[in-house]
């Protein structure tokens, strides 16, 4: 599902009024998505705090649809009365209640608040009455009802500003903010719910959204689903590079989720003195010693070897980035992950050169916060831009390659624009190996001939699922073998017989 940032949906808004939809019909449409959902939770009494812009609007709809349903509504405006204007007015005139002052003993002991304060289109701190009545709601035991957003966060970026509603369940509308999925914004919202409010589908051409949810819906069409006639070759043979003697673990769980991700063939690459151990510790994954960046460039020269994954332990220095540089002359697709990204630190030109020269068949790099800062230094900065979703962006602009930014809200990036945002990670995903598994995840989605962007799209949220199919207690090697049923579920999900 397409995810928009505060300026497009403020252009969804404005089209539709264009077209012919008076902004009070969507104002009213609102209210009442927003009285429905406060009415589900919970039969004691309501208190809506309102704002002073549409988003109080949508809660003074809110509240006089409520009381016409028979529920004890009292309403705290953060403002003037008199200083509303537009469709708000229009909303408060509607209200025949009181409009009790912003004080927190204004909220009273209500079993729901309903958040009208600010919604989506935040872009300064919170300030006087309205952070001490933030403050108050959080305090209050009620359950918490957000109007578009949780008043606080930011739209767009997921920001918190200065403080923010800690809300139980957020009703918004027509399509999610990326500042409901990017962190911590995403941990404000809790259940988040999207109601149709007469917006048409047909803004979307106007708009064109390029951040997505990542979700089977994005990568569907592209998804690499085997076929009776097909066999091993057909399916791709992915290479991965290991380290030496003493660091060879993380290759081999980059290796195994590879083959289990459906690449048809998987050889991992290793030092002569760590070939034993690599060949001891693998069975359906194959070995071959290669100690030089001359021996990996003979071994990929075979084009039946079409994606490598790089990085897992094999070290930091000048040799990696050798083997990197030999791995993108080859013009197989690659993924360049953990130490293949910091071996380039202080040279990231280099890299970024070779990509845009070499890196025909598809680059994916995949830092974590830490070496996305030491790869992309002027992205992480204090004059770095503050949402993760442009940083992710920018990098993709400036590498050539699609960047893959981890965390609880890893976002994907390509280099023309296109982004998803994940929200199916779960904490305990946070264990030691579990990036090795992923690189090799999007490993053998490459070597299945899946573009760049949808191959750590489809790696990102099968990751994610791969640890809620194990639970808690996951640790990195449990992933891969989680993963046959990721696979029955997407395939039922699909419609794909097995």
């Amino acid at each position: 599902m397409e995810l928009l940032s505060v300026d497009q949906m403020q252009t969804a808004d404005r089209l539709t009024i264009a077209s012919g939809t008076p902004g009070f019909t969507l104002m009213k449409a609102a209210g009442r998505a927003v009285a429905d959902a406060a009415a589900l939770a919970s039969a004691g009494p309501i208190t809506v705090v309102c704002g002073g812009g549409n988003n109080g609007g949508d809660g003074f709809v809110a509240a006089a649809d409520l009381v016409a349903r028979g529920r004890e509504v009292r309403v705290v405006l953060v403002g003037r009365r008199e200083a509303l204007k537009g469709d708000a007015a229009l909303a408060a005139q509607d209200w025949k209640g009181q409009v009790l002052p912003a004080v927190p003993a204004s909220l009273g002991h209500p079993a729901v608040i309903i958040d009208a304060l600010f919604g989506a289109g935040l872009d300064r701190p919170v300030t006087g009455e309205a952070h001490a009545m933030i403050e108050a709601i959080n305090a209050s035991a009620a359950a918490v009802l957000a109007v578009d957003l949780p008043s606080g966060i930011n739209g767009t970026t997921g920001e918190v500003m200065g403080v923010a509603v800690e809300a139980t369940r957020t009703v918004t509308f027509f399509r999610r903010k990326t500042g409901h999925l990017l962190l911590p914004g995403r941990i404000y919202c809790g259940e988040i719910d999207v109601a149709d409010i007469g917006i048409p589908d047909a803004v979307l051409d106007e708009i064109k959204p390029s951040a997505f949810e990542n979700t089977p819906a994005l990568w569907r069409e592209k998804f690499p689903v085997p076929q009776v006639e097909g066999h091993k070759y057909g399916r791709g043979h992915a290479v991965v590079v290991s380290g030496d003697l003493a660091a060879t673990g993380a290759a081999r769980l980059a290796a195994r989720a590879a083959l289990r991700a459906g690449a048809g063939l998987v050889t991992v690459a290793s030092p002569t003195g760590a070939l034993a151990v690599n060949a001891a510790a693998l069975t359906a994954v194959m070995v071959r010693a290669v100690d030089t960046p001359a021996q990996l460039a003979g071994l990929l020269a075979d084009k039946r070897l079409n994606a490598c994954v790089i990085g897992p332990g094999v070290g930091v220095g000048a040799r990696t980035r050798d083997f990197v540089l030999a791995v993108l002359q080859s013009g197989c697709a690659a993924v360049l992950d953990a130490d293949a990204l910091t071996s380039f630190a202080d040279r990231p030109a280099l890299l970024f050169d070779a990509i845009k020269r070499d890196g025909a068949g598809g680059v994916v790099l995949t830092p974590h916060a830490g070496e996305f800062g030491r790869l992309f230094s002027s992205l992480s900065g204090a004059d770095a831009p503050h949402s993760k979703l442009e940083r992710t962006r920018l990098a993709a602009q400036e590498s050539g390659a699609v960047v893959l930014l981890k965390g609880a809200d890893t976002v994907v990036a390509a280099p023309d624009g296109r982004a998803s945002i994940a929200a199916n990670a779960p904490p305990w995903l946070a264990t030691a190996g579990a990036g090795d598994v992923l690189a090799g995840i999007i490993g053998g989605m490459l070597a299945q001939r899946v573009s760049a962007f949808e191959a750590a799209s489809i790696g990102v949220w099968m990751h994610g699922e791969a640890a809620w199919e194990f639970g808690p207690g996951l640790i990195a090697e449990d992933l891969s073998e989680a993963l046959p049923a990721v696979f029955r579920d997407l395939y039922d999900e699909l419609g794909v017989g097995y």
